[in-house]
């Protein structure tokens, strides 16, 4: 793949999780903390996808994709690793949320785990636009 392209899906996926935070965001305004934890976990998700593309690696497997950014990036110190915390947090929220048919969730639990998204894709993107 030529390094145009690679730049545009890098672009295209950096959309796709800025817009997801919004849908994430007007979720949780409307008290629907299932779908706000999806969201949150699919910022999180495209941003690193972005950031994977960006060096060379593509997956559609989430687990695989997760042990990639964790090997690359926090367990060689490129981050830290509060942001794997976050990453795998969201994983198992989105998890419950979408399975758990019992399980609820309360907004200021949700709230937090926003705030966390945004900080997390914040750092992400500092990583992407390295190099």
């Amino acid at each position: 793949m030529e390094y145009d392209d690679i730049l545009s899906i890098v672009k295209i996926r950096i959309i796709k999780a800025k817009e997801t935070i919004e849908d994430a965001r007007l979720a949780l305004e409307s008290n629907r903390f299932r779908n706000a934890l999806n969201r949150i976990y699919y910022a999180i998700f495209y941003m690193i996808s972005a950031l994977s593309v960006k060096n060379g690696y593509s997956t559609s497997k989430h687990k695989q994709l997760m042990g990639w950014f964790i090997k690359n990036f926090v367990s060689t110190g490129k981050i830290d690793t509060v942001f794997s915390n976050i990453y795998k947090r969201a994983f198992d929220r989105r998890q419950e949320s979408d399975y758990d048919d019992v399980l609820e969730f309360d907004k200021v639990q949700v709230e937090l785990h926003f705030k966390d998204m945004l900080s997390f894709v914040t750092e992400i993107e500092k990583l992407i636009e390295q190099k």
